[in-house]
């Protein structure tokens, strides 16, 4: 994954979190003008507040989960390139160009 990707993945995964931060807000937001008793609407602001937690802990695992495979990957690459000009090195040295 090149430095690019990278930053356009986690451009889109900030735009996706707050696109569902402002969905459950305008839900809230709603629901507390909405002509409900005041009951009923706890009720259903304690259900919709459930569904973002559950939502919003499933986007979690999914970012921590494609951080780690970035990281992997970054340490994948490390590790080949080092590999490799250390080899050029030696190779230099004895004189094997």
């Amino acid at each position: 994954m090149n430095i690019q990707a990278g930053k356009e993945e986690n451009e889109l995964m900030k735009f996706m979190f707050g696109l569902l931060l402002g969905l459950g807000l305008g839900v809230a937001i709603g629901l507390i003008i909405a002509p409900q008793s005041g009951e009923e609407t706890r009720t259903i602001l304690n259900e919709q507040g459930q569904g973002i937690l559950l939502r919003s802990g499933a986007l979690s695992d999914q970012l921590r989960s494609r951080a780690n495979e970035a990281i992997e990957q970054g340490r994948d690459r490390y590790v080949r390139t080092k590999n490799e000009l250390t080899d050029r090195y030696s190779n230099a040295r004895s004189g094997d160009l």
